[in-house]
This record gives structure tokens, sequence and C-alpha cells, in this order.
């Protein structure tokens, strides 16, 4: 089959990931896949998948091949597949805006951005490079907080007439004015701030919902994570979090019998410890009542390396805006939202958004 081209604003973490996981899969057959949800989506395996564009900010990746970038400083998640081709993909300088925090300038290099000295990008020059590169779908790894950036990139691919993913939490899908835009233009959108394939938020949400098919009252619940890569060090600034917070206990809150006072709820990043790097750890305490309202609580302590955690996720998404091209829909895709993503427009069980999932890979529902 023909490939999926992507173009990736942001090669951090994640975006390493998810670059290694398509050369990874590469050498699997079907019958020995682990960490996937789906081997094939329409036809569509994983390596199916081709890098056209990338777009940076860090003057050690701008300029590079992006097979080499990928393994530059600060990135710093688990390399599980090191040999990653020359890709002839080029990553080119983008638009700084917000996409950067002032705080970072102080930390040790390994751990921090390096803002490239080159010209930024204007509108202009990354919808060029998105219609010359073939780029279908764009996806965005960019900072969390980065509100500005994300608006920026979400204007490139409405002008150049790409789908987009927006992987993390600052709203556009789930606004109703950029919504109404990408369905103006019939142009696919899954979003926002993509829920990772087994770790704090999905985890957070399966136990909210079983305590209400179980019939325990939840009266209070805590979900605190810790972790030492650059996502991590960026949300020390907390002026970043506030779509975050909101992204996380919207998608806990969705699941819950009645929603929980904001006292009786917390959820969010707590701190960057330096030496866990990608590796996250996760705090989650559940307080509630029995049968005849006897107390009881849970305790539980998950740790994941977070970019990888959300490279399979993201790899359904892509099969699934490749879906939504080649039958003409635009707009936001409810279903996958649902499925890959905290925020979504709609909120559905983990269970329903599954199901509805699954129905659209096979054509049954249209969105």
């Amino acid at each position: 089959m023909e490939k999926i081209r992507v173009a990736i604003v942001g090669i951090g973490n994640c975006a390493s990931s998810l670059i290694q996981g398509i050369e990874y899969y590469k050498t699997k057959m079907e019958k020995d896949i682990i960490g996937l949800m789906h081997w094939d989506i329409g036809g569509y395996k994983p390596y199916d998948i081709e890098i056209a564009a990338a777009f940076d900010i860090d003057k050690r990746k701008v300029g590079k091949d992006v097979s080499e970038a990928i393994f530059q400083p600060p990135n710093c998640t688990a390399v599980f597949h090191k040999d990653v081709p020359k890709k002839g993909t080029i990553v080119r300088m983008g638009k700084v805006l917000d996409g950067f925090a002032d705080h970072m300038k102080n930390y040790d290099e390994k751990k921090a951005f390096l803002l490239s000295d080159e010209k930024e990008a204007s509108k202009e020059d990354v919808v060029r490079e998105l219609r010359e590169s073939g780029t279908e779908i764009l996806l965005n790894y960019l900072p969390v907080g980065s509100e500005e950036a994300t608006n920026f990139y979400a204007e490139c691919a409405l002008d150049a007439g790409v789908g987009f993913i927006n992987n993390i939490p600052v709203f556009i899908a789930s606004d109703p004015e950029w919504a109404r835009r990408f369905e103006d233009k019939e142009i696919p959108i899954i979003g926002d701030d993509v829920k990772s394939q087994l770790g704090a938020t999905i985890v957070h949400r399966v136990l909210t919902d079983l305590f209400k098919k179980r019939g325990v009252k939840l009266e209070r619940t805590y979900q605190l994570n810790t972790g030492g890569n650059t996502d991590f060090l960026n949300m020390l600034d907390r002026n970043r979090l506030i779509s975050k917070k909101e992204s996380k206990t919207e998608a806990v809150q969705s699941q819950a019998k009645n929603r929980l006072e904001d006292e009786n709820i917390h959820i969010g990043p707590s701190d960057w410890v330096a030496w866990q790097q990608d590796n996250k750890i996760c705090f989650i305490r559940m307080e509630g009542k029995l049968f005849g309202d006897i107390p009881m609580n849970l305790e539980l302590r998950l740790s994941v390396e977070d970019s990888p955690n959300s490279g399979g996720v993201v790899i359904d998404a892509i099969r699934c805006c490749k879906l939504a091209l080649e039958r003409g829909k635009g707009g936001i895709l409810y279903s996958p939202s649902a499925y890959f993503m905290k925020h979504p427009p709609k909120q559905f069980t983990d269970d329903e958004a599954y199901g509805m999932t699954e129905e659209f890979i096979a054509g049954k529902r249209k969105d």
C-alpha cells in the first residue's frame, strides 16, 4: 500500500519513540506483535508511516536528518531500536512563540533546549514545506503550554489542507471554533492530549469507572506524577500547566458517577526528578465507601517509560486519520479522539470509545 506521509512538530522524546517504533515493527510479524492495539488498520501496518517533514527549534536537531535528530539531547527516552536509517528528511527550523519556556535557559544543556539561531519559519514557510513534502497529516508534539505555537501550526495545517493530530493539552479539537474551521475545510482532526497506552490517566479512568459500576462511592482522589524528561522540566513553570491539569482532571471526572468537588480531586504533574529521565512514576489514591457506608481506600504506584507509552496510540491515530482522508471525512473524528485522547470533544467510557473506534475502522461508523 502507499505510505502515510506525516510531518512532526517537535522532535522530542515522543517523536523519537514513534520513529523508532515505525522501524522496530518492520522486523516483526503479526503473530509476534507486542505493544500495539492494532496491527492492521484499513490495510495499513505500523511501518507504512513515513516521515515527510519535521520541525524543531533546538540547534542540535535543526539541519539534521530526522533519523539523527531523534537521538540528540535533551532527548533521554529508551533507545529500543537504534538502527534508524536516514530518511532524507531534514529537520527545519520552526516557529518559537511560546514553545520555549524561559526558565529552561538556566539548566544544563543536556536536559534543556538550546535555541537555534537560525531564522524562524513563517507560516508561508511551514505551509510550503507541508505541501512540497507531500505531507498528509501533521502531528503536534510541542511542549505542554505551547498555546500560541499550537495555534500557529493548526493554522498551517488548515492552510496546507492536511489532517491534524493534536497530542498535547492545548484545546483545538475540543474548541468549538477550531472544530468548526476544520469542519468547514473538510480536514480531519484528532485531539486533544494523547492518552498513553497504559499510563496514569487510562488507569485512573478505568478504576473510576470500576468504582461507579461496582456501586462504590468515590469521595476523594489524587494522582501525583514525577519524571525527569524535558516535558516535566518544562512544566516546572506552573503557568504552563493550566490546560494540562484541566485535561487530566476532566479525563477522570468524566468517568465518575458524580463529579467531585474541586477540593476532593487533585490530578496533575507534580515535580521534575532529573535522574528519572523518561521514566514516569505515578501515585494514585482513591478513597470511597462500600456497602453499609464502610470506608475503603486504594493506593497504586505505576512506573512506565513515558514516551514509548504513547507511541502505539499515535500510530493508531495516524492510521485512523488516513482512513478519514480516504473516505473524504473532515472535521472532528469523535471516536478516535475519545479513545486516543484525554480531552476529546465528547467524553465516553473507554469501553464505549473502544467499540466506537472499532466501528469507525471497519467503516460502520461515519463519525
